[in-house]
């Protein structure tokens, strides 16, 4: 029987505290487990530094020890930020063993492939170590997590043939990208023969919170359609995807994708049209491409809630028109708790981890220079 098509992304759950993401919300994720299962969806996915690192021992506590082994599937990861010999890849997969309990993984990837990291997992006979997991049983089905161009993951496909799939960034509006290439990394996996699963199909928020202008377009075309919806519905209506990630922080946002994708239909020809306009005209005001995974706040020397100034930044930009707006009591707020932009010491450790690529100091100056008015 075919998997529905949503999975449970165990990077955003709620917290107890929204300063700080290891703080999650036990109880509340429970709830949320309880009803993904109840709708008939199985799909986990979680990784080492998720959640402050605690993401993995929040699966043992409201999954594993609550569900029976066989009735859902859990998806894990390895990041080359954290190993340096071949025998951290061991320390860390028996790590996430004892922390899921889970006995073995369904999926395991290799998180993160992009050039610099690919080197890493090469020097360290990564693929060969994870193929070695397979035929052990600890782990069924490999791949990797890709943030990268096409031409690499061209070249990476074709020297480990072994990847049963690939996950990728995809999401109407990295689509065409020139930078992220979701549309061509799409092709170059299909050409492979390799099913995909999709990773930040809302684009870390962006795609749930649109110009009001452009959500009365959607709402009126769908108005029994979240605006989210757009987005992962787009993602999965794609041949070759056979599950679409998503991020859940509260029961609201479980129970509306549940719901939706409970009884999936894809987009039509009319959504689609709008969906490709919608995708031009936000390309076109977002200053800061962030998804917000926060991958690089955990080793900030200086405490700076990048993703959150980013998110901050790239509203005031659509705002420009006004008058006034709320993002800079939001900063000052921010700035009580964390470092300010203008603390950054370009130390550089946050261009190192980021998925996207992005030039984060380059950035982060920009946005001490805006809030700094």
């Amino acid at each position: 029987m075919q998997p529905k098509k949503l999975g449970f992304g165990l990077m955003r759950l709620p917290l107890t505290d929204v300063n700080d993401e290891g703080a999650i919300d036990v109880e509340q994720t429970k709830k949320m487990v309880d009803e993904f299962i109840a709708r008939g969806f199985t799909y986990f996915d979680t990784a080492w530094m998720y959640c402050g690192f605690n993401s993995e021992n929040v699966v043992r506590k409201a999954l594993v020890e609550r569900y029976p082994r066989d009735g859902f599937t859990l998806a894990d990861k390895l990041h080359a930020e954290f190993i340096e010999t071949e025998a951290d890849r061991d320390r860390i997969f028996n790590e996430q063993l004892k922390k899921t309990g889970a006995g073995y993984f369904d999926y395991y990837l290799l998180h993160d492939v992009g050039v610099r990291h690919y080197e890493v997992y090469t020097r360290l006979n990564c693929f060969e170590w994870l193929a070695e997991k397979k035929k052990q049983g600890l782990v069924k089905k490999i791949g990797f997590s890709f943030h990268d161009s096409a031409d690499l993951l061209e070249r990476v496909l074709t020297e480990h043939p072994e990847a049963e799939f690939v996950q990728l960034q995809i999401n109407y509006l990295d689509w065409d990208s020139a930078a992220i290439q979701s549309r061509k990394c799409y092709e170059t996996a299909v050409r492979h023969g390799k099913p995909v699963i999709v990773m930040e199909p809302v684009k870390g928020g962006t795609l749930a919170r649109l110009p009001d202008d452009l959500a009365a377009r959607f709402r009126a075309m769908r108005p029994d359609m979240s605006i989210p919806s757009w987005a992962i519905r787009f993602a999965a209506g794609l041949d070759n995807v056979f599950m679409v990630l998503s991020g859940m922080s509260n029961m609201e946002q479980m129970l509306d994708n549940t719901g939706y994708m409970e009884n999936f239909e894809p987009l039509g020809k009319e959504e689609l049209a709008l969906v490709r306009a919608a995708a031009d005209e936000l390309n076109s005001n977002i200053a800061v491409p962030c998804t917000g995974c926060s991958y690089c706040t955990d080793g900030c020397p200086m405490h700076i809630a990048i993703p959150r100034y980013f998110s901050l930044y790239n509203a005031d930009m659509q705002q420009k028109d006004k008058d006034w707006t709320p993002q800079g009591g939001y900063y000052m707020n921010l700035i009580e708790t964390f470092g300010k932009a203008s603390d950054c010491i370009k130390c550089g450790r946050c261009e190192s981890v980021c998925p996207q690529h992005l030039p984060v100091m380059k950035y982060m100056k920009d946005v001490a220079a805006h809030f700094g008015k």
